[in-house]
Protein backbone atom coordinates (compact mmCIF):
# COMPACT_ATOMS: atom_id res chain seq x y z
CA UNK A 1 0.00 0.00 0.00
CA UNK A 2 1.41 3.48 -1.03
CA UNK A 3 1.69 6.30 1.45
CA UNK A 4 -1.01 8.35 0.03
CA UNK A 5 -3.52 5.51 0.55
CA UNK A 6 -1.77 4.55 3.73
CA UNK A 7 -2.86 8.46 5.21
CA UNK A 8 -6.02 8.08 3.62
CA UNK A 9 -6.79 4.89 5.25
CA UNK A 10 -5.79 6.13 8.88
CA UNK A 11 -7.32 9.71 8.31
CA UNK A 12 -10.90 7.49 7.54
CA UNK A 13 -10.45 5.39 10.75
CA UNK A 14 -10.05 8.63 12.53
CA UNK A 15 -13.39 10.32 11.27
CA UNK A 16 -15.14 6.84 11.99
CA UNK A 17 -14.43 6.53 15.41
CA UNK A 18 -15.03 10.10 15.82
CA UNK A 19 -18.12 8.98 15.16
CA UNK A 20 -18.90 6.80 17.19
CA UNK A 21 -17.65 8.72 20.13
CA UNK A 22 -19.71 11.60 19.20
CA UNK A 23 -22.89 9.05 18.73
CA UNK A 24 -22.02 8.10 22.36
CA UNK A 25 -21.27 11.14 23.74
CA UNK A 26 -25.13 12.20 22.40
CA UNK A 27 -26.53 8.90 23.18
CA UNK A 28 -25.68 8.33 26.65
CA UNK A 29 -23.90 11.97 27.70
CA UNK A 30 -26.18 14.19 26.17
CA UNK A 31 -29.18 12.82 26.03
CA UNK A 32 -30.93 14.06 29.40
CA UNK A 33 -29.95 17.37 28.90
CA UNK A 34 -31.42 17.45 25.02
CA UNK A 35 -34.54 15.93 25.36
CA UNK A 36 -35.09 18.49 28.18
CA UNK A 37 -34.49 21.84 25.65
CA UNK A 38 -37.21 23.89 25.25
CA UNK A 39 -38.34 23.70 21.75
CA UNK A 40 -37.25 19.50 20.98
CA UNK A 41 -40.19 18.87 18.73
CA UNK A 42 -39.71 15.46 19.17
CA UNK A 43 -39.86 15.30 22.54
CA UNK A 44 -42.63 18.15 22.80
CA UNK A 45 -44.55 14.90 19.93
CA UNK A 46 -43.80 12.04 22.11
CA UNK A 47 -45.00 14.18 25.66
CA UNK A 48 -48.12 14.87 23.56
CA UNK A 49 -49.25 11.45 22.85
CA UNK A 50 -49.10 9.96 26.31
CA UNK A 51 -50.80 10.54 29.14
CA UNK A 52 -49.22 13.20 31.43
CA UNK A 53 -49.44 12.55 35.05
CA UNK A 54 -51.72 14.88 37.21
CA UNK A 55 -50.95 17.37 39.76
CA UNK A 56 -52.73 16.96 43.05
CA UNK A 57 -53.70 19.26 46.21
CA UNK A 58 -55.01 17.67 48.52
CA UNK A 59 -55.93 14.11 47.13
CA UNK A 60 -57.75 16.30 44.55
CA UNK A 61 -56.14 16.87 40.55
CA UNK A 62 -55.47 20.92 39.98
CA UNK A 63 -53.60 19.59 36.26
CA UNK A 64 -54.92 16.47 34.28
CA UNK A 65 -54.55 15.29 30.97
CA UNK A 66 -57.63 14.53 28.91
CA UNK A 67 -57.92 12.71 25.17
CA UNK A 68 -58.53 15.26 23.06
CA UNK A 69 -60.19 15.17 19.44
CA UNK A 70 -57.48 18.06 18.64
CA UNK A 71 -54.23 18.14 17.16
CA UNK A 72 -52.82 15.87 19.77
CA UNK A 73 -54.02 12.83 21.73
CA UNK A 74 -54.32 14.84 25.10
CA UNK A 75 -54.93 18.19 26.42
CA UNK A 76 -53.52 19.45 29.27
CA UNK A 77 -56.03 20.70 31.76
CA UNK A 78 -56.33 23.34 34.69
CA UNK A 79 -58.51 22.90 37.31
CA UNK A 80 -58.88 26.52 39.04
CA UNK A 81 -56.64 27.73 36.67
CA UNK A 82 -55.73 31.09 38.15
CA UNK A 83 -56.04 30.15 41.78
CA UNK A 84 -52.93 27.71 41.26
CA UNK A 85 -51.12 28.99 38.24
CA UNK A 86 -48.42 30.80 40.36
CA UNK A 87 -47.63 27.16 41.25
CA UNK A 88 -48.45 24.54 38.58
CA UNK A 89 -46.99 27.08 36.00
CA UNK A 90 -48.40 26.23 32.29
CA UNK A 91 -47.64 22.71 30.02
CA UNK A 92 -47.42 24.51 26.08
CA UNK A 93 -46.65 22.90 23.04
CA UNK A 94 -45.68 26.45 21.65
CA UNK A 95 -43.77 28.31 24.97
CA UNK A 96 -42.56 24.71 27.00
CA UNK A 97 -42.81 24.07 30.45
CA UNK A 98 -43.04 26.64 34.17
CA UNK A 99 -43.53 26.07 37.77
CA UNK A 100 -44.05 22.54 38.81
CA UNK A 101 -44.86 21.40 35.30
CA UNK A 102 -41.33 22.53 34.44
CA UNK A 103 -39.47 21.20 37.63
CA UNK A 104 -41.38 18.30 38.04
CA UNK A 105 -41.29 17.07 34.52
CA UNK A 106 -39.48 13.78 34.58
CA UNK A 107 -42.47 12.85 36.83
CA UNK A 108 -45.36 14.08 35.08
CA UNK A 109 -43.99 13.15 31.84
CA UNK A 110 -42.60 9.72 32.36
CA UNK A 111 -38.92 9.65 31.64
CA UNK A 112 -37.68 9.87 35.73
CA UNK A 113 -35.26 7.01 35.83
CA UNK A 114 -37.78 6.37 39.23
CA UNK A 115 -40.28 5.01 36.83
CA UNK A 116 -37.84 2.77 34.71
CA UNK A 117 -39.39 -0.34 35.62
CA UNK A 118 -42.61 1.29 34.50
CA UNK A 119 -41.64 2.45 30.93
CA UNK A 120 -40.18 -1.20 31.06
CA UNK A 121 -43.33 -2.66 30.89
CA UNK A 122 -45.08 0.04 28.95
CA UNK A 123 -42.66 -1.02 26.35
CA UNK A 124 -42.72 -4.62 26.49
CA UNK A 125 -46.90 -3.88 26.68
CA UNK A 126 -46.21 -1.93 22.88
CA UNK A 127 -48.30 0.89 25.45
CA UNK A 128 -47.48 4.18 25.58
CA UNK A 129 -45.49 5.46 28.89
CA UNK A 130 -47.36 7.00 31.29
CA UNK A 131 -46.48 9.72 33.87
CA UNK A 132 -46.53 9.79 37.51
CA UNK A 133 -48.32 11.79 39.77
CA UNK A 134 -47.43 15.07 41.95
CA UNK A 135 -49.23 15.90 45.00
CA UNK A 136 -48.24 19.15 46.66
CA UNK A 137 -48.40 20.65 50.12
CA UNK A 138 -50.80 23.18 49.69
CA UNK A 139 -53.90 23.74 52.24
CA UNK A 140 -56.44 23.93 49.92
CA UNK A 141 -58.38 26.10 52.10
CA UNK A 142 -55.82 28.42 52.80
CA UNK A 143 -54.87 29.02 49.15
CA UNK A 144 -58.70 29.85 48.39
CA UNK A 145 -58.29 32.10 51.73
CA UNK A 146 -55.28 33.60 50.16
CA UNK A 147 -56.51 34.37 46.94
CA UNK A 148 -59.84 35.84 47.78
CA UNK A 149 -58.41 38.14 50.48
CA UNK A 150 -56.53 39.60 47.48
CA UNK A 151 -59.60 39.51 45.26
CA UNK A 152 -61.26 41.64 47.54
CA UNK A 153 -59.04 44.46 47.18
CA UNK A 154 -60.35 45.40 44.48
CA UNK A 155 -59.67 44.88 40.78
CA UNK A 156 -56.71 46.19 39.67
CA UNK A 157 -54.82 45.48 42.97
CA UNK A 158 -51.85 43.53 42.72
CA UNK A 159 -50.06 41.49 45.55
CA UNK A 160 -48.81 38.49 46.71
CA UNK A 161 -49.64 35.92 49.68
CA UNK A 162 -47.11 33.12 50.97
CA UNK A 163 -47.76 30.42 53.97
CA UNK A 164 -45.41 28.13 55.45
CA UNK A 165 -45.57 25.31 58.16
CA UNK A 166 -43.12 26.78 60.20
CA UNK A 167 -42.04 23.44 61.74
CA UNK A 168 -41.06 21.52 58.46
CA UNK A 169 -41.00 24.60 55.67
CA UNK A 170 -43.71 22.89 53.66
CA UNK A 171 -45.49 25.53 51.84
CA UNK A 172 -49.06 26.27 52.55
CA UNK A 173 -50.24 28.90 50.59
CA UNK A 174 -48.81 30.46 47.63
CA UNK A 175 -51.24 32.91 45.44
CA UNK A 176 -50.15 36.02 43.14
CA UNK A 177 -52.38 38.84 41.75
CA UNK A 178 -53.83 39.05 39.41
CA UNK A 179 -52.56 35.88 38.18
CA UNK A 180 -53.99 33.85 34.69
CA UNK A 181 -55.63 31.35 32.75
CA UNK A 182 -52.99 28.68 31.61
CA UNK A 183 -55.49 26.39 29.81
CA UNK A 184 -54.93 29.38 26.91
CA UNK A 185 -51.24 27.92 26.61
CA UNK A 186 -52.49 24.77 26.90
CA UNK A 187 -54.94 24.48 23.80
CA UNK A 188 -53.64 22.57 20.61
CA UNK A 189 -54.60 25.37 18.58
CA UNK A 190 -51.23 27.01 18.60
CA UNK A 191 -52.14 30.14 16.37
CA UNK A 192 -54.22 30.74 19.78
CA UNK A 193 -51.51 29.97 22.42
CA UNK A 194 -49.74 32.48 20.71
CA UNK A 195 -52.14 35.32 20.80
CA UNK A 196 -53.21 34.61 24.10
CA UNK A 197 -48.38 34.47 24.91
CA UNK A 198 -48.65 37.83 23.47
CA UNK A 199 -51.34 39.24 25.15
CA UNK A 200 -50.13 38.16 28.47
CA UNK A 201 -46.40 39.55 27.91
CA UNK A 202 -47.54 42.66 27.13
CA UNK A 203 -49.86 43.46 30.17
CA UNK A 204 -48.33 45.93 32.36
CA UNK A 205 -49.46 43.95 35.61
CA UNK A 206 -47.41 40.88 34.80
CA UNK A 207 -49.98 38.21 35.44
CA UNK A 208 -47.81 35.62 34.77
CA UNK A 209 -45.25 36.85 37.17
CA UNK A 210 -45.23 34.45 40.56
CA UNK A 211 -44.96 37.89 43.21
CA UNK A 212 -44.19 35.24 45.76
CA UNK A 213 -41.15 34.26 45.05
CA UNK A 214 -40.08 36.09 41.69
CA UNK A 215 -40.33 39.87 42.58
CA UNK A 216 -38.40 41.14 45.75
CA UNK A 217 -39.68 44.65 47.04
CA UNK A 218 -38.95 46.76 50.11
CA UNK A 219 -40.21 44.78 53.61
CA UNK A 220 -40.14 48.03 55.53
CA UNK A 221 -41.20 47.70 59.19
CA UNK A 222 -41.63 43.75 58.51
CA UNK A 223 -37.61 43.95 58.33
CA UNK A 224 -37.49 45.30 62.09
CA UNK A 225 -37.75 41.68 62.82
CA UNK A 226 -34.51 40.53 61.84
CA UNK A 227 -32.50 44.02 63.31
CA UNK A 228 -34.65 42.78 66.87
CA UNK A 229 -33.54 39.62 66.46
CA UNK A 230 -29.83 40.95 65.78
CA UNK A 231 -30.36 42.88 68.92
CA UNK A 232 -31.08 40.06 71.12
CA UNK A 233 -28.92 38.18 69.91
CA UNK A 234 -25.62 40.24 69.33
CA UNK A 235 -26.29 43.04 71.86
CA UNK A 236 -27.82 40.93 74.17
CA UNK A 237 -30.74 43.35 75.26
CA UNK A 238 -33.98 41.62 76.89
CA UNK A 239 -37.39 42.96 75.54
CA UNK A 240 -37.65 45.41 78.61
CA UNK A 241 -34.40 46.91 77.59
CA UNK A 242 -34.25 50.60 76.90
CA UNK A 243 -33.68 52.00 73.32
CA UNK A 244 -33.51 55.44 72.19
CA UNK A 245 -37.11 56.73 70.59
CA UNK A 246 -37.98 60.42 70.36
CA UNK A 247 -39.46 61.80 67.25
CA UNK A 248 -36.38 61.78 64.80
CA UNK A 249 -32.71 60.16 64.37
CA UNK A 250 -30.57 62.45 63.14
CA UNK A 251 -26.13 61.73 61.25
CA UNK A 252 -22.94 63.76 61.79
CA UNK A 253 -22.88 65.95 58.82
CA UNK A 254 -25.77 65.14 56.87
CA UNK A 255 -29.15 67.32 56.95
CA UNK A 256 -30.95 64.09 56.79
CA UNK A 257 -33.59 63.03 59.70
CA UNK A 258 -35.06 59.32 60.43
CA UNK A 259 -38.26 60.44 61.55
CA UNK A 260 -41.13 57.97 62.91
CA UNK A 261 -44.68 57.83 60.86
CA UNK A 262 -46.68 60.03 61.33
CA UNK A 263 -43.93 62.51 63.01
CA UNK A 264 -44.91 60.34 66.70
CA UNK A 265 -42.53 60.40 69.61
CA UNK A 266 -42.57 56.67 70.15
CA UNK A 267 -44.22 57.91 73.64
CA UNK A 268 -41.27 59.18 74.80
CA UNK A 269 -37.49 59.95 74.45
CA UNK A 270 -36.35 56.08 75.76
CA UNK A 271 -38.76 53.23 75.57
CA UNK A 272 -38.19 49.68 75.64
CA UNK A 273 -37.49 47.23 72.79
CA UNK A 274 -41.02 45.04 73.37
CA UNK A 275 -42.55 48.78 73.31
CA UNK A 276 -40.61 49.69 70.30
CA UNK A 277 -41.38 47.06 68.03
CA UNK A 278 -45.35 47.15 69.06
CA UNK A 279 -45.19 50.67 67.83
CA UNK A 280 -42.98 50.57 65.10
CA UNK A 281 -41.17 52.88 65.70
CA UNK A 282 -38.34 54.14 62.88
CA UNK A 283 -35.85 55.55 65.31
CA UNK A 284 -35.32 52.90 67.97
CA UNK A 285 -34.63 50.36 65.09
CA UNK A 286 -32.88 53.09 63.20
CA UNK A 287 -30.53 53.94 66.00
CA UNK A 288 -30.36 50.17 66.63
CA UNK A 289 -28.86 48.93 63.33
CA UNK A 290 -26.26 52.29 63.83
CA UNK A 291 -25.28 50.17 67.20
CA UNK A 292 -25.11 46.56 65.51
CA UNK A 293 -23.39 48.06 62.27
CA UNK A 294 -23.57 46.58 59.12
CA UNK A 295 -21.71 43.53 59.23
CA UNK A 296 -23.59 41.98 62.41
CA UNK A 297 -26.73 43.13 60.25
CA UNK A 298 -25.97 41.73 57.36
CA UNK A 299 -25.04 38.07 59.09
CA UNK A 300 -28.73 38.30 61.23
CA UNK A 301 -30.06 38.64 57.86
CA UNK A 302 -28.17 36.22 55.99
CA UNK A 303 -28.64 33.59 58.88
CA UNK A 304 -32.60 34.03 57.90
CA UNK A 305 -31.73 33.54 54.09
CA UNK A 306 -30.86 36.64 52.43
CA UNK A 307 -28.87 36.26 50.04
CA UNK A 308 -29.16 32.76 48.98
CA UNK A 309 -32.00 30.82 46.93
CA UNK A 310 -34.47 29.50 49.42
CA UNK A 311 -35.45 25.50 47.95
CA UNK A 312 -35.01 24.06 45.03
CA UNK A 313 -38.62 23.19 44.59
CA UNK A 314 -40.10 27.10 45.00
CA UNK A 315 -38.00 28.22 42.19
CA UNK A 316 -37.14 31.73 43.94
CA UNK A 317 -34.71 34.70 43.54
CA UNK A 318 -32.75 35.90 46.39
CA UNK A 319 -33.82 38.23 48.76
CA UNK A 320 -31.17 41.53 48.91
CA UNK A 321 -30.11 42.97 52.56
CA UNK A 322 -27.81 45.45 50.68
CA UNK A 323 -25.77 45.00 46.77
CA UNK A 324 -22.46 43.75 47.27
CA UNK A 325 -19.91 45.92 47.72
CA UNK A 326 -21.84 48.23 49.19
CA UNK A 327 -20.11 50.22 52.28
CA UNK A 328 -23.43 51.99 53.80
CA UNK A 329 -23.23 55.04 55.47
CA UNK A 330 -24.64 55.73 59.04
CA UNK A 331 -28.21 56.93 57.87
CA UNK A 332 -28.42 54.48 55.07
CA UNK A 333 -27.61 51.83 57.65
CA UNK A 334 -30.38 53.20 59.84
CA UNK A 335 -32.65 53.10 56.80
CA UNK A 336 -31.32 49.41 55.97
CA UNK A 337 -32.66 48.68 59.55
CA UNK A 338 -36.01 49.38 59.41
CA UNK A 339 -35.89 47.70 55.92
CA UNK A 340 -35.38 50.45 53.17
CA UNK A 341 -32.53 51.92 51.35
CA UNK A 342 -31.53 48.42 49.45
CA UNK A 343 -33.40 45.70 51.77
CA UNK A 344 -35.78 44.20 49.18
CA UNK A 345 -37.78 40.95 50.11
CA UNK A 346 -39.83 38.56 48.44
CA UNK A 347 -42.90 37.04 50.57
CA UNK A 348 -41.61 33.72 51.09
CA UNK A 349 -38.00 34.96 52.25
CA UNK A 350 -40.33 37.10 54.89
CA UNK A 351 -42.41 34.05 55.48
CA UNK A 352 -39.21 32.35 56.13
CA UNK A 353 -38.31 34.84 58.62
CA UNK A 354 -41.68 34.71 60.76
CA UNK A 355 -41.82 30.36 60.31
CA UNK A 356 -37.76 30.31 61.88
CA UNK A 357 -38.81 32.91 64.96
CA UNK A 358 -42.67 30.74 64.89
CA UNK A 359 -39.94 27.10 64.80
CA UNK A 360 -37.81 28.31 67.72
CA UNK A 361 -35.04 29.78 65.80
CA UNK A 362 -34.31 27.26 63.02
CA UNK A 363 -34.92 28.01 59.79
CA UNK A 364 -36.53 25.32 57.40
CA UNK A 365 -36.19 24.89 53.92
CA UNK A 366 -39.46 25.96 52.25
CA UNK A 367 -41.08 22.99 49.62
CA UNK A 368 -43.83 22.43 48.28
CA UNK A 369 -43.99 18.79 47.02
CA UNK A 370 -45.17 16.18 49.26
CA UNK A 371 -45.30 12.94 47.31
CA UNK A 372 -44.12 11.81 44.23
CA UNK A 373 -45.94 8.80 42.74
CA UNK A 374 -45.75 6.19 39.84
CA UNK A 375 -48.79 5.70 37.18
CA UNK A 376 -49.86 2.63 39.76
CA UNK A 377 -49.85 4.84 42.53
CA UNK A 378 -47.04 3.80 44.45
CA UNK A 379 -44.75 6.14 46.29
CA UNK A 380 -40.97 6.94 44.43
CA UNK A 381 -37.71 7.03 46.11
CA UNK A 382 -37.31 10.27 48.34
CA UNK A 383 -41.31 10.73 48.66
CA UNK A 384 -43.05 12.08 51.03
CA UNK A 385 -40.19 14.86 51.19
CA UNK A 386 -38.52 14.99 54.22
CA UNK A 387 -37.85 18.33 55.87
CA UNK A 388 -34.35 19.83 55.68
CA UNK A 389 -32.85 22.26 58.59
CA UNK A 390 -31.16 25.31 56.83
CA UNK A 391 -29.64 26.13 60.42
CA UNK A 392 -30.50 28.54 62.94
CA UNK A 393 -30.91 31.90 62.83
CA UNK A 394 -31.24 32.67 66.24
CA UNK A 395 -31.30 30.99 70.14
CA UNK A 396 -34.15 28.90 71.22
CA UNK A 397 -34.15 31.60 73.94
CA UNK A 398 -34.09 34.46 72.07
CA UNK A 399 -36.50 33.05 69.46
CA UNK A 400 -38.90 32.47 72.52
CA UNK A 401 -38.25 36.54 73.08
CA UNK A 402 -39.25 37.55 70.34
CA UNK A 403 -41.91 35.78 69.75
CA UNK A 404 -43.89 37.66 73.27
CA UNK A 405 -42.59 40.94 71.19
CA UNK A 406 -44.30 40.05 68.19
CA UNK A 407 -47.70 38.53 70.41
CA UNK A 408 -47.80 41.91 72.30
CA UNK A 409 -47.76 43.92 68.68
CA UNK A 410 -50.62 41.55 67.77
CA UNK A 411 -52.44 42.47 71.39
CA UNK A 412 -51.69 46.04 71.71
CA UNK A 413 -49.74 47.80 69.18
CA UNK A 414 -49.91 47.94 65.02
CA UNK A 415 -50.95 44.19 64.35
CA UNK A 416 -54.22 44.06 65.86
CA UNK A 417 -55.84 43.44 62.80
CA UNK A 418 -54.97 39.62 63.18
CA UNK A 419 -56.20 38.62 65.83
CA UNK A 420 -57.64 35.32 66.13
CA UNK A 421 -59.49 34.28 69.29
CA UNK A 422 -58.06 31.21 71.02
CA UNK A 423 -55.61 31.09 68.68
CA UNK A 424 -51.55 32.62 69.62
CA UNK A 425 -51.01 35.04 67.19
CA UNK A 426 -47.74 37.17 66.59
CA UNK A 427 -47.28 40.02 63.67
CA UNK A 428 -45.41 42.16 62.23
CA UNK A 429 -46.95 45.03 60.12
CA UNK A 430 -44.84 46.95 57.44
CA UNK A 431 -45.20 50.32 55.53
CA UNK A 432 -42.30 50.48 52.76
CA UNK A 433 -41.79 53.84 50.65
CA UNK A 434 -41.37 53.22 47.30
CA UNK A 435 -40.80 55.94 44.34
CA UNK A 436 -43.33 59.42 44.76
CA UNK A 437 -45.59 58.73 42.43
CA UNK A 438 -46.65 55.26 43.53
CA UNK A 439 -48.10 54.86 46.81
CA UNK A 440 -46.41 52.58 49.73
CA UNK A 441 -46.14 48.68 49.82
CA UNK A 442 -48.37 47.64 52.78
CA UNK A 443 -46.77 44.22 54.58
CA UNK A 444 -47.64 42.02 57.37
CA UNK A 445 -46.13 39.11 58.72
CA UNK A 446 -47.44 36.96 61.08
CA UNK A 447 -47.65 33.23 62.61
CA UNK A 448 -50.51 31.41 64.61
CA UNK A 449 -50.52 28.64 66.96
CA UNK A 450 -53.47 26.82 68.02
CA UNK A 451 -52.90 23.33 69.49
CA UNK A 452 -50.90 21.28 67.12
CA UNK A 453 -51.48 23.32 64.34
CA UNK A 454 -49.45 26.18 63.37
CA UNK A 455 -48.80 28.46 60.60
CA UNK A 456 -46.88 31.40 59.33
CA UNK A 457 -47.65 34.10 57.08
CA UNK A 458 -46.60 36.83 54.80
CA UNK A 459 -48.82 39.01 52.71
CA UNK A 460 -47.50 42.26 50.48
CA UNK A 461 -50.30 44.45 48.53
CA UNK A 462 -47.86 46.20 45.92
CA UNK A 463 -50.92 48.39 44.84
CA UNK A 464 -54.62 48.77 45.79
CA UNK A 465 -57.74 51.18 45.10
CA UNK A 466 -57.00 52.60 48.84
CA UNK A 467 -55.74 56.07 49.25
CA UNK A 468 -52.00 57.20 49.66
CA UNK A 469 -53.04 58.41 52.89
CA UNK A 470 -54.80 55.14 53.91
CA UNK A 471 -52.23 52.68 53.41
CA UNK A 472 -50.52 50.36 55.69
CA UNK A 473 -49.52 46.75 56.27
CA UNK A 474 -52.52 46.30 59.17
CA UNK A 475 -55.54 47.59 57.16
CA UNK A 476 -54.61 46.31 54.04
CA UNK A 477 -52.61 43.00 54.60
CA UNK A 478 -53.19 42.32 58.50
CA UNK A 479 -57.09 40.70 57.16
CA UNK A 480 -55.74 38.98 54.54
CA UNK A 481 -52.82 37.32 56.68
CA UNK A 482 -55.58 36.53 59.49
CA UNK A 483 -57.93 34.92 56.87
CA UNK A 484 -55.07 32.37 55.97
CA UNK A 485 -53.67 31.32 59.17
CA UNK A 486 -57.52 30.81 60.48
CA UNK A 487 -57.85 28.80 57.57
CA UNK A 488 -54.86 26.91 58.10
CA UNK A 489 -55.24 26.26 62.42
CA UNK A 490 -59.14 25.90 62.77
Amino acid sequence: MNKPIRVMAVFCLVLFAALLVNVNVVQFVQAEDLNAREGNRRVLDAEFSRHRGPILVDGEAIAESVESDGRFEYQRRYIDPELYAPLTGFFSYTYGRSGIERTENSILSGSDDSLFVDRLGDLLGNQQPQGGSVELTIDAAAQKAAAAGLADLGRGAKGAVVALDPSTGAVLAMASQPSYDPNLLASSDLASVQASMEELMADEDQPMLNRGTRQILPPGSTFKLVTAAAALEQLNLEPRSKVKAGRSLSFPGQTYELVNEGGSTCGGSTITLEKALNVSCNVSFGWLADKLGQDRLAEQAAKFGFGTELGDQVSAVQSRFTTEGTELEQSQLAQSGIGQFEVAATPLQMATVAAAIANDGEVMEPYVVKTRRAPNLSVLPGSPTEPESLGRAMSQGNAAKLRTMMESTVQEGTATSARISGATVGGKTGTAQSTKDRPPYAWFVSYATKGDRQVAVAVVVESSRTSRSEIAGGRLAGPIARSVMDAVIK
